[in-house]
């Protein structure tokens, strides 16, 4: 399916300049600088997928007002969301068996710092549906929506799921009518976090539960590793640390209950193979050492700065 989207060169006609989305303020200094190409194609379906790992292309800045980091110019939300909605990911769905496995340990974490007051539950950006069947076996009624075609696709498959094919702004869903409401590694790749949260809040019934899990730009990962962090990528437009989050769920309506680290467990020789980009000459070695090992399919749960939020609406 990604050959049904033409790929594009990123001219000034198809960037954007975005205000910070926690504050609204303009001014900004310039973190991480651009490494884009006037006239270098861009293949919107491959780079904005789920499994998109192209490291960060465009320049990172940080909010003077607030301290927020994002992505200042941009390629403009219509062209990403284009992109996700063409692509397909048969990678990403290789890995269900084990997103099943970290879904059930979240979930678990979830119900133990704030319970959810009943047992509607919405995943947004739910990818193939992995957290959405596992809710479903708990006995949550599950709702879901995901721009991409394919991944709907796979989820109603898979497992049954009927998921909407689009954003949260989408949904038909009646203010009030969600008890859970979970952003999976979801709100950085938003073009306005804030305006996701204010949705959120909307459809959150009262006391209902909010979480999120993102890549915490503020973690001991990302300061060991620096500009080869991991999550340093091209789909990700924001840049959170736990005082940037703390502040936005504040303003949106929400009450932070808990924050840890988020595990999670997918296949080793999967997170080598992704990691080949930060690793220089040693990714093929690596990749190849745990393919002649005979480990590509063991299981790794893996941390490298991925925190978990777990806010109740206020």
């Amino acid at each position: 399916m990604s050959g049904a989207l033409p790929a594009l060169e990123a001219e000034p006609a198809q960037l954007e300049s975005v205000p910070c989305s926690l504050c609204g303020a303009d001014a900004f200094a310039v973190v991480v600088p651009s490494k884009r190409e006037a006239g270098r194609v861009v293949d919107l379906a491959t780079v904005f997928r789920s499994s998109g790992d192209e490291p960060l292309q465009d320049q990172m800045v940080r909010c003077l007002s607030c301290g927020l980091h994002y992505v200042r110019p941009r390629l403009r939300w219509d062209l990403i969301l284009e992109g996700y909605r063409a692509g397909n990911d048969e990678s990403f769905v290789s890995q269900v068996a084990f997103r099943e496995r970290t879904f059930r340990r979240g979930l678990d974490r979830i119900e133990a710092a704030a319970r959810p007051p009943g047992r509607r539950v919405l995943d947004v950006g739910a990818a193939g549906g992995s957290f959405l069947a596992v809710a479903r076996q708990r006995g949550y009624q599950p709702a879901g929506c995901e721009p991409s075609a394919w991944m709907c696709d796979f989820a109603r498959e898979h497992y049954g799921l009927s998921l909407n094919p689009g954003t949260v702004f989408d949904l038909p869903l009646a203010a009030g009518s969600i008890d859970l409401l979970t952003l999976w590694d979801v709100i950085e790749h938003t073009p306005d976090p804030r305006a996701v949260l204010e949705k959120a809040h909307q459809l959150l019934a009262p006391g209902g539960v909010l979480a999120i899990s993102y890549p915490d730009y503020g973690s001991l990962a990302a300061r060991l590793m620096g500009r080869r962090w991991v999550f340093l990528l091209t789909v990700h437009l924001y840049y959170f640390d736990p005082r940037t989050m703390a502040e936005m769920l504040r303003r949106t309506g929400f009450l932070p209950v808990r924050s840890r680290p988020h595990f999670q467990t997918l296949e080793l020789g999967y997170v080598a193979r992704r990691a080949v980009p930060y690793l220089g000459p040693l990714g093929g070695l690596a990749t190849g050492a745990v393919r002649l090992a005979g480990l590509e399919h063991a299981p790794l749960s893996y941390w490298v700065g991925q925190t978990m939020v777990v806010a109740r609406k206020a």
